[in-house]
């Protein structure tokens, strides 16, 4: 049975049906109501809301209404200056686009403020840009002082169609900043260490402070603990209080240690808001107006999801912690002029498919036109079939495509999602009055403008069908159709992403066991986890009540999921709780184990807490491919549960239906689950502003916990030697005002050795702490029990422990160990095998170089800081790849780390690499002579030579190299001002 068809027309419904007999699933026609794939217009237009939507970040503390000042009341710590951003009177005055500053007139009299009229440039080709790179051409017209930004910058923009083939560079200025607390904590570390090296070169350490607004929403520390449950939720949170009081105390100090910062506290209120929803329902502003000056909202976060934010027309993507620090300090970002593909959406969806079916047809069909390090641009007269949370859906899945963004221009849409989610007409009308004076607003009822694009797509929605991901990676998608076939393909295929090599004579054996003293059994493919997890489909509240009907219905025909499915529901925003609970829909969950267990990240990022150990046991017992199903959006090897091999992306309602079914290896059949009288009646009644407005302002009442944490008031952090969460890293450890200069890499040995595919998941510490592992053994000796481990994203501000866990997946394949997959590797002068960390250290301790080698998409996946911080400390000192993901590279080239790509065609194995050779790179010896892309050649001791292209990519990455870092080059300008 399809079960996503909770859409169903009455023409295919009529049928009668069984119910759930062996492996058939469907349920009967008496459904409630569906929910409507858009939403309805509010009747409630005005709140008061609206003021925390126009933040000001100037000077003047009267501006400062909203979020902050709230937040300021509840806790007086938090009150502090704002460093002035924005024009002042006099700048404007002098400002090289002085001549295009017009007023934007309200129809009632006055004028909102100034704008950069791009129309009023007079130029042509800025009429056929894409709606996204008018707002890079924006940005660099507003911030043009002819230093970091120049007007040769700002024609490089205009003349986009010539520009972007060639790969030019040009800075950019996000409006604003965005960090959740598992990158959060690095950056408030790595500023707090930074504030003592500028000391140490004898300048102010007040120098260090955000110049860019910041935004930290503490989300991301919850873990499933306990399921099942009407007190899940306050269970949790008193745990994650008590684990992770040090770092929430750490950025509370930091919150009023450094200006220009705000810190959303952990369960606020009632709710423990999402990072990307916070951004989507409350901070994304879509226009700023700052000190009379209007501009697009436009925002780079530490978390590769930010790209959420794009569906509401606010230009957004993931960059590294590096780089977020550096444009916090007010180092313009340095990019590549990025190409656009035009992705055209035509037709219609059938009733009953999902956003989900719908990004990962998306995104199934951008990897294979190749987007990486481009924009993604949607447009088309299917837009209007997809309401702006189908659209944040697929802007969310960004990275997963490769794409730097996926970008829904504004359109009528996106103003009713704006007034739905509780901004006020006076708002909404500012928005849409600039954009459209600046040309940026897209309105399907008038004649479009034809625009240019650097290559083009196109999506009948009629052909999208039900369909999951799985069972390793987001962009394998499979048609439900088809996933029982798919499933046994998986049992027979070699170890890969699509295959486990489990023999035919293991793969129908069942395991019976007792679970709290009742008969279970499992076998390959077993359900084990069901997890309706945060951000990408909860945002949705189509999915969302289309996930509480299919439960309803369950429990009205008597069907239970069975007690050893570890099922949670943890939405991405406290707006999901209300709306489940005013439709009457939210018991039925319940009835199912799909109690609320916490508001933040949690399966999806490896938070999903133990399984019970009877089912542990005789998962590893017996060596059984358990499955996970989940709506988030990342499945890679190791990241969901270390004991689930198999873990698969499906929509709310499958998630429900795979738990009620307790397997994955099952064809639902496809007739329509059932067919509701109403399509609108279940979201319009149940979403409406007031539900918004009042979630939101319970984040600024606080809550006990946070405003009990009590801080010091240094600008100077005291460091504990003794913490095992914070530690004082040693990256400007000796640093002198001289920079280190070029450094060649002079027989290295081979670190690691890897094939495609290595993702962020297997470079960089995640989920939980192995009891084996090296980072487990540092914290024992430093008497941490271990059920105190806690998560590595808990402790990543400390380097120590963060350093033991990187290439710590207990799911990666080092070549180097034939076969073996494992955290470990071979340290080839002894030929001993022993865990990576312990090699690296050994290697380093001899003072000896090592390189990483690697195949295609190395780095692919979320973007860690820790991915480019980890190897540095470990000592790697270049990685040769086939090709790397955007934001790892820049990582890499953050701590100094040489990016390398084979040429087309070759690899370490087309070239007879074994990885047991010493490898010499050869740099020029000054950083002037090196240029960005050139050739550089790569030598061995067993006398073979092969050429590689240097990825520096601009000259700023080259200065980056030439200080050993991007924080050392900020700290040493910083300390010359």
């Amino acid at each position: 049975m399809f079960l996503s068809t909770y859409y169903a027309s009455p023409s295919t419904s009529s049928s009668p049906s069984p119910i759930f007999r062996a492996r058939a699933l469907r349920f009967a026609s008496s459904l409630s109501p569906p929910p409507c794939r858009t939403l309805a217009p509010p009747s409630c237009r005005s709140t008061s809301f609206s003021s925390a939507l126009r933040w000001s970040r100037g000077a003047d503390s009267r501006l400062r209404v909203g979020l902050r000042a709230q937040i300021g009341a509840a806790s007086p710590a938090l009150e502090r200056k704002i460093a002035t951003m924005g024009l002042s009177k006099h700048a404007a005055s002098e400002h090289p686009f002085n001549g295009i500053l017009s007023g934007l007139p309200r129809p009632a009299g006055g004028e909102f403020g100034n704008f950069y009229s791009l129309p009023a440039l007079n130029d042509p080709r800025i009429d056929k840009l894409p709606f996204s790179i008018k707002i890079l051409l924006e940005s660099a017209i507003r911030n043009c002082d002819n230093f970091q930004v120049t007007k040769e910058d700002v024609e490089k923009i205009i003349d986009w169609e010539k520009s972007a083939p060639k790969q030019v560079e040009i800075p950019f200025k996000p409006a604003r900043v965005l960090l959740q607390d598992f990158t959060g904590v690095p950056a408030v570390v790595d500023l707090a260490s930074m504030r003592e090296a500028i000391k140490d070169l004898g300048s102010n350490p007040d120098k260090i402070n955000p110049l860019v607004p910041v935004d930290l929403v503490i989300d991301h520390s919850v873990q499933v603990d306990v399921a099942r449950s009407e007190n899940a939720v306050q269970a949790n949170m008193d745990l994650e209080f008590k684990r992770n009081k040090e770092r929430f105390a750490f950025l509370k100090w930091g919150s009023t240690a450094f200006r220009n910062m705000l810190v959303v506290p952990p369960g606020s209120g009632i709710v423990h808001q999402i990072w990307e929803l916070v951004n989507l329902e409350y901070l994304g502003r879509v226009v700023f107006n700052t000190e009379g000056i209007l501009y697009p909202d436009s925002v780079v976060g530490t978390d590769s999801h930010t790209t959420m934010i794009d569906g509401l027309g606010v230009a957004g993507w993931g960059v590294g912690g590096i780089e977020a620090e550096a444009t916090m300090l007010g180092q313009p970002m340095s990019m590549v002029l990025p190409g656009v593909v035009g992705f055209k959406l035509s037709g219609k969806l059938h009733d009953g498919v999902t956003a989900t079916d719908l990004v990962l047809t998306v995104t199934q069909m951008l990897r294979k036109h190749g987007v990486v390090g481009k924009f993604v641009e949607f447009y088309g007269e299917g837009m209007g079939q997809l309401s702006l949370a189908d659209r944040a859906t697929i802007a969310n899945m960004s990275p997963e495509y490769g794409a730097t963004m996926g970008f829904f221009p504004v359109d009528h849409v996106t103003l009713e999602y704006l007034k739905l989610t509780g901004r006020s007409d006076e708002t909404v009308e500012m928005i849409e009055a600039y954009l459209r004076a600046n040309k940026m607003f897209i309105d399907y009822k008038e004649p479009q403008q034809e625009r240019l694009y650097s290559s083009y797509l196109e999506l009948d929605l009629a052909e999208v069908v039900p369909c999951i991901s799985g069972p390793k990676r987001p962009h394998d998608r499979v048609p439900l159709k088809d996933m029982k076939s798919d499933w046994h393909s998986c049992l027979d295929n070699k170890v890969g992403f699509k295959g486990f090599a489990v023999p035919k004579e293991q793969q129908e054996k069942v395991v019976k066991f007792s679970f709290q003293g009742q008969p279970a059994e499992l076998r390959h493919g077993s359900v084990v986890i069901a997890a309706i997890t945060s951000c990408t489909n909860t945002s949705n509240p189509s999915v969302m009540l289309g996930a509480a009907l299919v439960a309803k219905k369950a429990c009205e025909l008597g069907l239970e999921v069975k007690p050893w499915v570890k099922t949670s529901l943890a939405p991405g925003s406290g707006v999901v709780t209300k709306y489940l609970l005013q439709s009457g829909l939210q018991k039925y969950l319940n009835q199912q184990g799909f109690n609320i267990v916490g508001y933040g990240c949690t399966t999806c990022i490896g938070n999903s807490g133990d399984l019970d150990e009877s089912v542990s046991s005789i998962i590893a017992d017996n060596d059984l491919v358990a499955a996970a199903v989940l709506s988030g959006n990342r499945n890679f090897e190791g990241r969901v549960h270390p004991l689930t091999r198999a873990n698969y992306l499906a929509s709310p309602p499958l998630v429900v239906a795979y738990a009620l079914a307790g397997t994955v290896d099952i064809d639902f059949e496809k007739e329509p689950i059932g067919t509701g009288k109403d399509g609108r009646s279940v979201v319009q009644s149940s979403v409406l502003p007031e539900m918004f407005k009042s979630t939101y302002e319970a984040i600024t009442k606080g809550n006990e916990f946070w405003n009990l944490l009590a801080v010091p008031s240094s600008s100077l952090y005291g460091w504990d030697p003794n913490s095992t969460y914070i530690h004082k890293p040693p990256y400007f450890s000796g640093m002198t005002m001289d920079p280190p200069g070029a450094r060649g890499v002079k027989d290295a040995y081979c670190l690691l050795l890897f094939g495609d595919s290595i993702t962020t998941d297997h470079i960089s510490p995640a989920g939980s702490i192995h009891k084996d592992s090296p980072a487990a053994k540092y914290l024992m000796e430093r008497g941490v029990d271990r059920r105190d481990f806690n998560s590595y994203g808990s402790r990543r501000g400390n380097d120590e422990v963060m350093a033991r866990g990187t290439f710590a997946n207990i799911r990666i394949v080092n070549k180097l160990l034939n076969g073996e997959v494992g955290p470990k590797t071979i340290h080839i002068p002894t030929g001993e095998k022993l865990s990576v960390y312990d090699a690296a250290m050994r290697y380093k301790s001899a003072g000896q170089d090592t390189i990483v080698i690697a195949g295609a998409e190395y780095g692919s996946g979320s973007s860690r800081d820790w991915a480019a911080k980890g190897p540095m400390l470990q000592g790697v000192k270049a990685v040769i790849s086939k090709s790397f993901e955007r934001i790892h590279r820049s990582n890499l080239v953050g701590m100094g780390i040489v990016p390398l790509c084979f040429k087309a065609g070759e690899d370490a194995e087309t070239l007879g690499l074994t990885g047991h050779e010493r490898y010499t790179i050869d740099l020029p010896a000054k950083v002037s002579d090196i240029r960005p892309g050139q050739d550089i050649t790569v030598t061995t001791d067993a006398g073979k030579s092969f050429t590689c292209t240097l990825r520096f990519d601009t000259e700023v990455e080259l200065a980056y190299f030439d200080h050993g870092g991007i924080l050392q080059y900020v700290i040493r300008n910083l300390s010359k001002q």
